[in-house]
């Protein structure tokens, strides 16, 4: 008897080390949720003053009755609205993915109110423009493929539109404050993802590896815990904040792990949205706040002290030729005789203090 319980003992180690084994194994594999449509979709109803208790006339799947029917043949389920979407003869989404990559780059939309392309939405200032744009998306000659991403950002950033000169004079802002009618270059700030990414990639930092993960940048001390709700919240998730470290620190902004009740300070700080809600257009702000992040927070001192790095190393042999390549570097385009001597003059006032007081 003695024999076969330390045989059993054997069996039930053995039996929990490889349950063991497998559910870390499974645990390596991502999974995604899946959804499928009822073989028999249950029927649904119009709800009287939306009480469940109610129903009203019976309705089913459709799209409204302003827009193109749903082609023949399709089905009326989520394939059957996805290939309704991107039809050809579809008015919609084509002009509303344009609007929103102009947004990107240009500051405003064709149509301004870029989340709203309805009865109350503003009409776009160049109807033609965004017809044009909308149908070269969809189906361009010399893209790569159709709804070509890659193409139409080529196509905005190479526009005669895009490459002008942002310099605005009193007679322009008088007449097109908004500069709707684009007689100058697009002049507006980066998102708060892009000033990070920027600050990242001129110092060298930035790392370029796609996928896996989110990641915990820096961030100030304290801020989940002070909103942890329960005195055991440690033993939840994400209730104490673990900061990332090595490469992970700099990583694209996309990949930051986000908290919805506590979103990242930096991002927050620079007008990112919260994300309770879905946000098509951003609204910008300027504060002290923010120039003191630009200035103290972590990220940034790092990053201006690898472009000091980098400005020594690669930039020149002369002050003037340094000043040109950091200059490049974070603004795409070479000093004039006057921006040059001012950042000489800077560099001259720093370096004397630095040399007088080595503390």
């Amino acid at each position: 008897k003695a024999a076969k319980d330390e045989e059993a003992k054997t069996l039930k180690a053995d039996l929990d080390r490889l349950r063991k084994n497998q559910t870390e194994l499974e645990q390596l594999i991502p999974t995604s949720m899946v959804m499928r449509e009822l073989e028999q979709p249950r029927d649904t109803f119009v709800l009287i003053r939306g009480q469940y208790d109610k129903p009203g006339d019976k309705v089913e799947a459709d799209v409204p009755a302003a827009l193109p029917r749903l082609p023949e043949g399709t089905p009326r389920n989520r394939l059957g609205l996805a290939r309704w979407l991107t039809h050809p003869s579809h008015p919609l989404t084509s002009r509303v993915t344009v609007n929103r990559y102009w947004q990107s780059y240009f500051g405003t939309g064709l149509v301004k109110t870029s989340e709203d392309f309805g009865s109350q939405g503003a009409l776009p200032t160049h109807p033609e423009l965004l017809d044009w744009l909308a149908a070269e998306f969809m189906a361009s000659e010399s893209a790569a493929t159709t709804w070509d991403i890659k193409h139409l950002q080529r196509l905005l950033v190479t526009s005669a539109a895009y490459r002008q000169a942002s310099r605005a004079t009193p007679s322009l802002i008088a007449r097109d404050p908004e500069n709707r009618l684009l007689a100058r270059g697009p002049r507006h700030r980066l998102p708060a993802e892009g000033i990070r990414d920027l600050a990242l990639s001129v110092s060298g930092l930035l790392q370029h590896k796609i996928g896996g993960p989110s990641v915990s940048p820096y961030q100030p001390p304290g801020l989940w815990e002070e909103l942890m709700a329960r005195a055991d919240g440690k033993n939840w998730t994400a209730q104490e904040y673990s900061q990332s470290h090595g490469a992970d620190l700099y990583r694209r902004t996309m990949y930051t792990f986000w908290k919805r009740t506590c979103p990242p300070a930096q991002l927050a700080t620079f007008d990112a949205p919260d994300r309770e809600t879905c946000t098509v257009r951003r609204a910008r702000t300027n504060t002290p706040l923010q120039a003191l992040v630009l200035m103290n927070d972590p990220t940034y001192v790092e990053a201006s002290r690898k472009l000091a790095e980098r400005i020594l190393l690669e930039g020149g042999v002369t002050t003037e030729e340094r000043i040109t390549f950091a200059f490049r570097l974070t603004t795409a385009r070479k000093p004039t005789l006057r921006e040059l001597a001012v950042l000489r003059r800077v560099f001259e006032q720093q370096l004397s203090r630095f040399q007088d007081e080595p503390a």
